[in-house]
């Protein structure tokens, strides 16, 4: 085992450690991830026996944790993603393997909430090479067969069925594994995934993602993913492309989406991605005015915000920052965020936003030669304010003389 090790974080995650809050729980499964991996550095068997200490702490410790937000489960998720490799790469003796497969069996078993179940899925590689792999599955297949057979259902829920197909794959038993879900009740997508990878591993890329498609769009958002990995792994680059790279790379913000599609696809021309982007979202059009600047497209950044709402806040921020670098496209974002303004666009809008929006619209103006031409579009812009409170016009009627 190596020498033995004083875990930090091991008087931290006693049973019910935490509260509902997952602001300190989050924070702690961080540090605890931390430190095992700089144990790892120096000693792999003793980071790894650390790594089996946290997952099985984990479920009695957050079992009071408000988990709706979902931020537990995916910093959970994640830190299940860093120390499953430090288990699976540990060159233990059979012995000791056995013992950490066993106590994690019985984290996992006793998990009710479930905070871990994600590490079901990891079961084959926990194994640590393809025999114990094998011998694992041999000894959950009876048993999935028995619980997909059983017509009153009463054992669907079997927590064997993920561990025995991840198995089945670490052990290169693909064709097994297909037959197997071949007597599965109903195509659910958690187990039809290890068919889907199953097939590529034969080989098989288009027949994976046909596969896949079959299981229906129960969960649509994982489903594009899986299929546009495989597609890339195999070079079907535009294929992938056409059918799900708007599916899949969905995010919290449009910048982020484009971002992430151009670094998946960088054959292509960032110019097509975006308006292929605008296509996909009518109406919305200056939504992507960020994503557009962030990567130095600014006349299709500018032409964006100025064809649909746009948050003026956002033009106000691109027109301070490169009033000096790009004045000529800081000028015509201060103009958009103006025109948003005026009409009654934002978000708590202040009369600092419609001062800046203002200043530096004329300082990007200054720069650019064209202060005059500026002050009187921008007095065209604040004449046509039809809004009933007469806000913007009332924030820069004197200094622009309109009153």
């Amino acid at each position: 085992m190596g020498t033995k090790q004083e875990w930090t974080f091991r008087s931290r995650f006693r049973k019910h450690a935490f509260g509902w809050r997952s602001q300190t729980p989050i924070k702690r499964i961080k540090e605890a991830v931390s430190e095992i991996k700089k144990v790892s550095r120096q000693d792999t068997i003793v980071a790894a026996e650390g790594a089996v200490i946290l997952l099985e702490k984990l479920p009695p410790a957050l079992e009071l944790v408000d988990g709706s937000s979902g931020a537990l489960v995916n910093n959970v998720n994640k830190a299940i993603d860093e120390l499953v490799p430090i288990i699976a790469q540990a060159p233990a003796e059979d012995k000791q393997r056995e013992k950490w497969l066993q106590r994690l069996w019985k984290a996992i078993q006793e998990d009710s909430r479930p905070d871990i179940e994600y590490l079901e899925e990891h079961w084959g590689r926990l194994c640590g090479s393809p025999e114990r792999a094998s011998a694992a599955a041999d000894s959950l297949i009876g048993q999935v067969r028995s619980n997909w057979i059983d017509e009153s259902g009463s054992g669907r829920h079997f927590k064997g069925i993920i561990p025995c197909l991840s198995s089945l794959y670490e052990a290169g038993r693909h064709e097994e594994l297909l037959k197997l879900l071949d007597q599965a009740p109903f195509p659910f997508w958690p187990y039809r995934v290890w068919g889907t990878r199953a097939l590529e591993a034969l080989g098989r890329p288009r027949e994976a993602v046909a596969y896949a498609e079959e299981t229906g769009r129960n969960e649509p958002f994982c489903l594009d993913q899986e299929c546009e990995a495989i597609l890339l792994r195999n070079g079907m680059d535009e294929e992938a492309y056409a059918n799900y790279a708007f599916k899949a790379n969905q995010r919290t913000t449009y910048q982020a989406m484009f971002k992430a599609i151009i670094k998946k696809y960088p054959s292509k021309d960032p110019r097509e991605i975006l308006a292929d982007l605008v296509q996909q979202t009518p109406g919305r059009e200056g939504k992507w005015f960020a994503a557009a600047k962030s990567c130095g497209l600014y006349d299709e950044a500018v032409r964006l915000a100025q064809t649909s709402p746009c948050d003026p806040k956002t033009l106000i921020r691109a027109a301070r920052d490169m009033e000096e670098s790009r004045p000529e496209f800081a000028m015509q974002a201060g103009f958009a965020a103006l025109y948003w303004l005026v009409e009654g666009y934002g978000y708590e809008i202040t009369n600092f936003d419609v001062l800046a929006a203002y200043e530096h619209t004329l300082n990007a103006a200054e720069h650019a030669g064209t202060k005059e031409d500026a002050l009187e579009k921008i007095r065209d812009i604040v004449r046509s304010e039809a809004t009933k409170d007469q806000f913007v016009s009332k924030t820069l009627g004197r200094k622009l003389g309109l009153r």
